[in-house]
């Protein structure tokens, strides 16, 4: 006999890994036969539900290290001047479930999560610096347009469209869609992007409004369309495959990461709303200051455990960082727990690729899978007069802003240059090149010529008329010539193209 032996879940030493316990050789199977039904029933129970959106995803654990000094804009302990941080990196598509491939055109997901000294803090974010709609009412009938017919299981170009043309506001991330940053050549080459607006509060109580950028120290590469589909085809894990790859042999990729910063006040008169999750920030109003290195050097030991069982959220935040009027990022802070309660368990926070290293006092108890819990003299409730935790403002340093005190349902703004079209075509017509301009010429007329009803494919054409006035005729003009032929266009539903 040895030390290495098989046992049940609970320890106990089984007679068998091969055979199962039958009545001689050709009978039934006991029942009773323990190991045999905790194997099967625990191999059923292997998978968790795959998340409703950035199913499709890998990561990998890193460093990120302070360069910078902002140190007048924020108190948070992960950003003071040479402090590291042990972080993990999750890099997904948006639309794809688990077996899709990784280049179907898409957006990426962005996701880092800081293991700071005072608690967990989640950056969720995308390969873009915009969203699609700016109200997270929406959000889950966006998602059902971009997925899949419940009849045929079918992704479609009607649906989808129809949802965009409908929400003008979806214009410029429908734009880097269609663009050359909807399909990156790997995870390591793209930029990533907090997306949505912050509240940074320094050590005096100042408060300002920042955006996160992660730009790749590998530069920026894109592949198109053909190559896109062709790796579909050859190794739908392409991004997963490279990232992993790359780290096992020592080519730790790296991002720069640094923020934009308003002046509080500032937000209140500025040309556009600067929580308007569909707009950017110019860098000529607001340039970047430098924070620091972002290093993925790590690999995961266990895929599941450490990458799928990961939960970020941006309800995450440490002292010195806080949330903006966001509408889209306040709805996100109540639904990414939600999402992770239901998916992972009531107790997903002590699993060990989610716990803190920072300590955790609270009154929390119970749940399916709670496995840590407090001494039996512990108190379990808030006010006490045994010495429990207790709540102390100064130490949280939460942020805040005013209110005009109304309760309304409503996209209405104040802000000089608010419209849905005008970032979208400033991108097309000033960040494109000529080549990146025929690139998406080529793309959306692809994408549009999927949809079937005419009143459909009409308003898309308005939809990229909007953007651009020239884009809108070589669209139409494009269309028209396509249904000449027999073939017609190419559609954009579930391919690389």
């Amino acid at each position: 006999m040895t030390d290495d032996y098989t046992t049940t879940q609970t320890g106990t030493p089984v007679a068998s890994d091969a055979h199962s316990l039958t009545a001689g050789r050709d009978g039934v199977t006991a029942l009773h036969d323990r190991y045999l039904v905790e194997k099967l029933a625990q191999f059923n129970r292997e998978r968790i539900p795959e998340r409703i959106v950035h199913a499709k995803g890998g990561g990998a654990f890193g460093e990120f290290i302070v360069t910078g000094d902002v140190t007048a804009y924020t108190k948070a302990a992960v950003f003071q001047p040479g402090t590291a941080t042990r972080t993990l990196q999750r890099f997904s598509s948006v639309a794809g479930e688990q077996g899709s491939p990784d280049t179907w055109r898409d957006v990426r997901g962005f996701s880092v999560k800081f293991y700071t000294t005072e608690g967990n803090y989640d950056i969720v974010g995308n390969n873009t610096p915009v969203f699609f709609i700016r109200d997270g009412i929406k959000f889950p009938d966006f998602i059902h347009s971009q997925k899949r017919l419940p009849g045929s299981g079918l992704r479609d170009a009607d649906m989808q469209w129809d949802f965009w043309t409908l929400s003008p506001e979806s214009a410029h991330q429908v734009t880097y869609l269609m663009g050359d940053r909807g399909l990156p050549r790997s995870w390591r080459t793209m930029p990533g992007y907090g997306s949505h607006t912050y509240q940074w509060i320094n050590a005096a109580g100042e408060r300002f409004w920042v955006k996160y950028h992660f730009h790749s120290l590998q530069g920026n590469e894109e592949i198109t369309g053909v190559e896109a589909e062709q790796l579909a085809g050859a190794d739908a894990d392409h991004y997963r495959r490279d990232l992993y790859e790359a780290i096992e042999r020592g080519d730790f990729p790296a991002w720069r990461v640094s923020v934009q910063v308003m002046p509080y006040e500032d937000a209140k008169t500025y040309r556009f709303n600067p929580f308007d999750l569909t707009k950017v920030w110019p860098h000529s109003d607001y340039p970047l200051i430098e924070v620091g290195i972002h290093t993925l050097n790590e690999n995961p030991q266990n895929f599941f455990a450490e990458i799928e069982q990961a939960a970020f959220s941006p309800a995450n935040t440490v002292p010195g960082i806080d949330i903006s009027p966001d509408k889209m990022l306040m709805a996100r802070v109540f639904s990414y727990p939600d999402a992770q309660r239901y998916r992972v368990g009531t107790n997903y926070n002590e699993l060990p690729v989610n716990r803190p290293v920072a300590p955790v006092h609270n009154y929390s108890q119970d749940g399916a899978a709670r496995h840590g819990f407090k001494p039996a003299d512990a108190p379990v409730y808030a006010p006490n007069s045994f010495g429990g935790p207790s709540a102390q403002p100064e130490r949280a340093g939460e942020g805040s802003w005013e209110s005009d005190g109304a309760l309304v349902r409503s996209a209405a703004t104040l802000h000089a240059e608010d419209d849905d079209f005008g970032q979208a075509g400033a991108l097309y017509r000033e960040v494109f090149d000529d080549a990146a301009r025929a690139r998406f010429l080529d793309t959306i007329a692809g994408a549009v010529g999927g949809v079937k009803r005419e009143d459909i494919r009409e308003r898309a054409i308005q939809y990229w008329t909007n953007v651009d006035a020239s884009l809108g005729r070589a669209l139409r003009d494009r269309l028209d010539s396509a249904s000449q032929t027999p073939d017609g266009a190419a559609e954009y539903v579930g391919v690389a193209e």
